[in-house]
């Protein structure tokens, strides 16, 4: 298929390198009883084609742009009623859309990227596996584990649910119009986790206000929760937020579900 020069939108660089393209494809593991792949921000199909290709996926794609809708119907017949989207992902339930176990894969937009994954989480126990493409420096940030200093909000949550991996990096110039940044691919496939050892909308918001003031303790981060002197006690909040696991969370949950 012929590479031809798309429109940019909501900040989305389109992949021009059939053999990136190939080898982001790949990627995707599929964990056991998972066969519905959803790609998000096809564009003009440079993954879709390798996607449609692939006898073990039922593909699905959802785009936003009224213009890439077209040509993905013009381009992918094969892709049967109800299979192209046109929809903001970012409203999409997965639940209704596509029932069942489900992979993503996409090369997400920039400036969504962070938006893409924390809806993915909240659809964690539906989605098995998600391979995406996005900036090379928040891939790093979310591929680190919890406790390595690049960490923070998502990447704590995805590693609570997800093992995570930063696969390869990507220059800028594969890219039409190319960004002024190297991309990075990463991958993350659902653990064995079931359920914290605590709740796990107080473990979220926790999460999120030990990390609004990271240069600070969690002594002084989680002050507007409003915790008792003899709660903020215990040693684990003379540290940051950034150097603890996410069993050091749950525990630190915990002392916070104690205080309420």
């Amino acid at each position: 298929m012929q590479f031809v020069k798309p429109k940019k939108h909501l900040g989305q660089h389109f992949l021009r390198d059939e053999g990136i393209a190939a080898r982001i494809v790949g990627a995707l593991q599929l964990p056991a009883d998972t066969r519905q792949v959803l790609e998000v921000g096809p564009g003009m199909g440079v993954l879709t084609k390798y996607l449609v290709e692939d006898a073990r996926f039922q593909t699905t794609v959802v785009d936003v742009d009224a213009e890439s809708i077209v040509w993905l119907r013009e381009h992918f017949p094969m892709l049967a009623s109800g299979h192209i989207l046109e929809a903001d992902f970012l409203r999409l339930d997965l639940g209704k859309a596509l029932p069942g176990p489900l992979a993503v894969i996409g090369n997400f937009p920039y400036n969504i990227s962070t938006q893409i994954y924390f809806h993915l989480l909240d659809h964690r126990e539906q989605v098995t596996e998600i391979v995406g493409m996005l900036q090379r420096e928040v891939a790093e940030r979310l591929a680190a584990p919890p406790g390595a200093r690049e960490t923070g909000v998502l990447s704590v949550l995805l590693h609570t649910y997800y093992d995570v991996e930063l696969l390869f990096r990507v220059p800028a110039g594969v890219f039409q119009p190319p960004p002024k940044v190297e991309s990075a691919v990463i991958r993350c496939v659902r653990n064995n986790r079931v359920r914290l050892e605590c709740d796990e909308k107080v473990f979220s918001r926790v999460v999120k206000q030990a990390f609004s003031t990271r240069r600070k303790t969690l002594r002084n981060a989680l002050k507007p929760l409003g915790l008792a002197p003899d709660v903020v006690a215990d040693p684990l909040f003379d540290r940051r937020a950034e150097t603890l696991s996410v069993a050091e969370f749950e525990h630190l949950t915990r002392l916070v579900e104690t205080a309420r």
